[in-house]
């Protein structure tokens, strides 16, 4: 089952990845023409996200600490705000997709222990139902047992 459920999950992954795209180009063109999105919805990140990336090679080269990081010119910013702003809803559509999958698959197996905790109950009702059969019929044969041996004696002395 595992063969088949893998090139589900790809193919889940393809779908989600052809759904979040539009949607997260038509955000990006959207933040790009907004100037309250432009002002503080792309351009912020997009500073913080230079800010980091500077600094994160400055350290992994080895070259000591910068004193000053550049400031991106505002196009720059606008266009790497847009694209993180993409990715960010691409991540969460994928994100909340995996968990509604997740949810799911939680639910399905709650739903199969109950399935199976139900089986077992009625399994235990019909093992209790048997024994109070064989009980009872343990009875009627000590009873047919007994009124035999006392029709023994009648019966020999017919005889």
């Amino acid at each position: 089952m595992v063969v088949g459920a893998f090139p589900a999950a790809k193919l889940g992954v393809l779908a989600m990845k052809q759904i979040s795209k539009p949607i997260a180009n038509l955000l990006k063109e959207r933040a790009k023409n907004s100037p309250f999105f432009r002002k503080y919805v792309c351009m912020p990140p997009a500073q913080f996200y230079n800010w980091m990336e500077v600094k994160t090679k400055m350290w992994a080269l080895n070259l000591g600490k910068p004193t000053t990081v550049p400031v991106l010119n505002e196009a720059m910013a606008i266009e790497l705000g847009a694209n993180l702003l993409g990715e960010i809803i691409i991540f969460t559509i994928g994100a909340g997709l995996l968990l509604l999958e997740y949810q799911r698959q939680v639910r399905k197996e709650a739903n199969k222990e109950e399935m199976m905790m139900q089986e077992k109950l009625e399994l235990q009702a019909t093992i209790n139902e048997l024994n109070f059969q064989v009980q009872r019929l343990d009875t009627q044969l000590r009873e047919v047992a007994r009124v035999t041996a006392d029709l023994e004696p009648t019966v020999h002395l017919m005889r």
